[in-house]
């Protein structure tokens, strides 16, 4: 019994420590741009890290546009990028 107690008391002072669970990590925000209607949005780099498990080199990651539905792609600083 006093392993488990050990244990519990254990996770109490993890959860006491400073941020534990990381939520106050400066998340990385990448802007994608809608190619139909110009929108923008602010998609978090970890977000982007999921869908592009699956592409080939070469190729970007694709979203859906929240406004209009169109395809959203990572915007440029320079629109001749």
């Amino acid at each position: 019994m006093s392993s488990r107690k050990n244990q519990q008391e254990d996770l109490e002072d993890w959860l006491k420590g400073e941020d534990p669970f990381g939520l106050d990590e400066d998340l990385e925000i990448v802007i994608f741009r809608c190619l139909d209607c110009n929108t923008t949005d602010e998609v978090p780099e970890y977000i982007i890290g999921e869908f592009s498990v699956d592409l080939n080199k070469g190729e970007e990651v694709k979203l859906h546009c929240p406004k209009c539905n169109g395809t959203m792609i990572e915007a440029r600083e320079n629109p001749s990028d």
